[in-house]
């Protein structure tokens, strides 16, 4: 079976400075019509930075959506035509003022695949230096280390509810177990 739906018609409502919204019409495979809501989303990437003591460098900030403080692994959004490698570089730069080595690529992420097509690339990384964080002036973190034992334990009970973040974690910490990094 082919699970393929036909676009028939677009009809895009907003355009904002970083999302996009449109009621596309489309064909069913059974030949129905039905409508699907849509978020276009430039994308964006984030990183597990992992200390020589096997702790992952994490940033709190208040995430308006939520209305609360998020601990989450350092993120942000890709620039238009950006690389996801050198955006992830640049990210991780300005939220811990850290770089890095011996680079992973740990796959990509569909945050909420039933209405927007945003794509997450997660990378996971030895610290290689430390330095002054590059804050945007709209941006306000902290940054701490816990051990990846501990970062497990608060994503297996609920403590961490940042998806890309539960995934790097977990993640990170088989690549541990393994020796991959």
């Amino acid at each position: 079976m082919e699970f393929n739906e036909k676009t028939l018609s677009r009809n895009d409502l907003y355009e904002g400075r970083i999302l996009k919204f449109h009621v596309d019409k489309v064909e069913l495979i059974n030949g129905r019509t039905s409508t699907r809501e849509c978020v276009d989303h430039p994308g964006g990437v984030s990183v597990a930075v992992l200390t020589e003591r096997n702790e992952i460098l994490f940033v709190r900030q208040f995430r308006y959506p939520y209305k609360e403080v998020v601990l989450e692994t350092p993120a942000g959004k890709l620039e238009p035509g950006e690389d996801p490698f050198e955006a992830m570089k640049r990210e991780q730069l300005e939220e811990t003022g850290t770089t890095g080595s011996r680079y992973i690529d740990m796959g990509k992420l569909y945050p909420s695949p039933g209405y927007s097509n945003e794509i997450i690339y997660l990378y996971a990384c030895r610290l290689e230096t430390s330095g002054k964080t590059q804050f945007d002036e709209d941006e306000f973190l902290e940054t701490e280390k816990i051990p990846v034992d501990e970062a497990v334990r608060m994503v297996m009970n609920g403590e961490i509810p940042d998806s890309k973040t539960q995934v790097l974690v977990l993640k990170t910490a088989r690549l541990l177990k393994d020796g991959k990094i």
